[in-house]
């Protein structure tokens, strides 16, 4: 799966997607409620570069794939959202198996 552009993004969009949710659903409350702001530094920390990342597999993705701007901007959008890098991964799934099956009918 971490072969591809699109491998990479899913992977890379999973565990970014799974950090926000840990930040937004364990650290943020563990801070605020029990005081233990050492949650959010290091889930905050984690999710930054997870980002980051997310975001070099996605410019990686439109560049190789030829994405429209506006496919990467919706990218970026539901990564911003909780839960909206699993309805993107979806749609790269989709994607990444449809590739697959092109490249198989080629050989053939």
């Amino acid at each position: 799966m971490l072969k591809t552009a699109l491998g990479r993004l899913r992977v890379v969009g999973l565990i970014e997607g799974v950090s926000y949710l840990v930040l937004l659903g364990i650290a943020m409350p563990l801070k605020y409620f029990a005081d233990i702001p050492i949650a959010v530094t290091i889930a905050g920390g984690l999710h930054g570069v997870l980002f980051i990342l997310f975001m070099l597999a996605l410019a990686e993705v439109k560049f190789k794939h030829r994405w429209h701007l506006q496919r990467a901007f919706i990218a970026f959008i539901l990564s911003l959202v909780p839960f909206g890098n699993f309805v993107l991964d979806k749609s790269l799934r989709r994607d990444q198996e449809m590739l697959t099956k092109s490249k198989v009918s080629m050989k053939q």
